[in-house]
């Protein structure tokens, strides 16, 4: 229950008020100012302070008159961390790829909402996310355990890596930047943390002797031509599975990059061509090696169509052909990706590369290509890369042999010097 008392002498809406808890009296000082005017009803629109004393309600309906004044006036929204998440990702993803929202909302309910969720927007501050970043470097990451003897699971914590953490600061960072851009606060709190240091991971390429064993192993093998196409192209598995034939120019021989084959849930469709990981649509020039492995493909792929008959559901005419999957299974179907992973790691094992995965042929190919003095711009351009310091980035320390080759080539200019 609240009772107005009398105004305050000469400080205009300022009140002074009384409330009645749980039968014990509290009194707070409130005032009041003309914000605007609703542009539906024309009436205004009044913003309240409130404060222990006389004084911090004054300073408070002061700061809020000076402002309505210079049109800098903001009242930070209500809303909880966790909600604007919500809605963030209803009214404001739009413009973002399938796999990334997937990754936001995955990071989101695994580490984000159940540490600020209800934490309200206005009230989230730098130091309150520092230390959220701080704790997910410690116990981030639950690790379950199985004991083999007596089946029972444990959990452990582990920390998240600082590669994580950084991702996460980045999805917070996109999610508040678009809550400013809105009106719901005024600044952006992520702005103003430490994130942990990076460090680069390192790749993997194949050896040239481990090349030459892949070759050896593969040879014969289901997957053997879409393993040796991303090998000698450095195509990304997803490329390479959805490259059509529409694509493949064989009196040029080049490659057009369009799109790529998407694995996704059956609830969202299922596997789908989808935009490229940059959008950078590239045309590679084949080696005439690789032109031949993908017309060996086309008359493999007739004979499977033939042996298939009425089970094949790949293209049905050679109309159809020409927009039709380079790369298909006995029955005209897409590869599986999960497949190609599978089958690639078995025969990784047999080369001594037992880490080694299907991207790594990717790797492979582009330090052979700067082993073999391809400019970084066009390694750039054939990796689909969106700029040539992020090529250089990855792949600039990758080899010895470079280097030898680079001290080989000083010694000669000194020589010719003498």
């Amino acid at each position: 229950m609240a009772k107005d008392t009398r105004r305050a002498a000469g400080t205009g809406s300022i009140r002074k008020r009384v409330v009645t808890r749980n039968g014990k009296e509290y009194t707070f000082w409130e005032a009041a100012v003309t914000a605007g005017y609703d542009p539906g009803t024309g009436k205004q629109i009044r913003k309240t302070f409130t404060g222990k004393t006389q004084k911090e309600v004054r300073e408070k309906m002061q700061a809020a008159a000076v402002a309505v004044q210079d049109g800098d006036f903001f009242e930070p929204s209500k809303i909880t961390l966790g909600g604007w998440f919500d809605l963030w990702f209803k009214d404001y993803c739009g413009d973002k790829k399938y796999l990334t929202v997937k990754q936001y909302k995955s990071m989101t309910e695994t580490h984000i909402r159940p540490a600020l969720g209800a934490v309200k927007l206005c009230k989230l501050t730098p130091p309150m996310i520092q230390g959220f970043y701080n704790e997910l470097q410690r116990t981030g990451r639950t690790i379950k355990e199985k004991d083999p003897e007596t089946g029972k699971t444990t959990t452990r914590q582990e920390p998240l890596s600082a590669k994580t953490v950084k991702n996460i600061h980045g999805i917070m960072s996109k999610a508040l930047s678009t809550a400013i851009d809105v009106g719901y606060i005024k600044n952006n709190p992520t702005e103003r943390v430490t994130l942990p240091r990076v460090d680069k991971k390192e790749i993997n390429p194949l050896t040239d002797a481990q090349v030459k064993a892949f070759m050896k192993a593969c040879t014969g093998h289901d997957y053997e031509r879409v393993y040796k196409l991303i090998l000698f192209t450095g195509l990304r598995e997803g490329e390479a599975l959805g490259l059509t034939w529409d694509c493949v120019d064989f009196d040029a021989c080049t490659i057009k990059i369009v799109k790529q084959l998407q694995k996704r849930p059956e609830r969202d469709g299922g596997y789908t061509f989808a935009p490229l990981k940059n959008d950078k649509v590239r045309t590679i020039t084949a080696a005439p090696f690789v032109m031949q492995i993908l017309k060996s493909q086309h008359t493999a792929q007739t004979e499977q169509r033939l042996r298939a008959g009425e089970i094949w559901q790949g293209w049905q005419s050679l109309e159809e052909r020409k927009t039709g999957l380079v790369f298909t299974r006995d029955n005209g179907r897409h590869l599986d990706c999960t497949m190609l992973y599978k089958a690639y790691k078995k025969l990784a094992e047999q080369i001594g590369a037992p880490e080694s995965r299907v991207h790594d042929l990717r790797h492979t190919f582009a330090v052979l290509s700067l082993q073999n003095g391809d400019p970084i711009k066009t390694v750039q351009d054939n990796l689909g890369h969106a700029t040539a310091a992020f090529t250089l980035d990855v792949y600039g320390h990758v080899s010895e042999k470079m280097k030898e080759d680079s001290a080989a080539r000083m010694q000669a200019y000194i020589e010719n010097m003498a």
